[in-house]
């Protein structure tokens, strides 16, 4: 008769028993364990929202008209970060847009820093 293996903790190797299914010894392994598979992920995209978050408020901050001219300074003075923006857009004439979320920035032609900032509608179908 052979000999059935003991399962073992997957956070702390200690020997588990209980449940067939049961995959550790108890909530804090099970945490830590989460934890430690999960946390540089989370903090990468959690970083990364955050910076999102403050490059819009910047744009709404500045753009209070819908439609508005500010210099590189002005957006680089309230934190903003020009490495961080949702999407892109690009005109028929070539003009690109940055966008973050509904708010987007183009930077003018001649003025080596002048952006023009503008809130993008929602569309409707009707």
């Amino acid at each position: 008769m052979e000999e059935q293996q003991q399962k073992r903790c997957l956070s702390c190797g200690e020997p588990i028993y209980g449940r067939s299914d049961k995959k550790f010894c108890g909530d804090a392994c099970r945490n830590a364990y989460h934890y430690e598979h999960n946390h540089k992920q989370t903090n990468m995209v959690r970083k990364i929202n955050a910076i999102l978050s403050r490059n819009y408020n910047v744009l709404q901050e500045l753009n209070v008209s819908g439609k508005t001219s500010v210099t590189r300074r002005q957006l680089v003075e309230k934190g903003f970060d020009f490495k961080y923006f949702t999407h892109i857009y690009t005109t028929k004439a070539g003009a690109v847009y940055y966008i973050v979320y509904d708010e987007a920035y183009l930077k003018k032609e001649g003025g080596d820093d002048a952006y023009l900032l503008v809130r993008f509608e929602e569309k409707s179908n009707n």
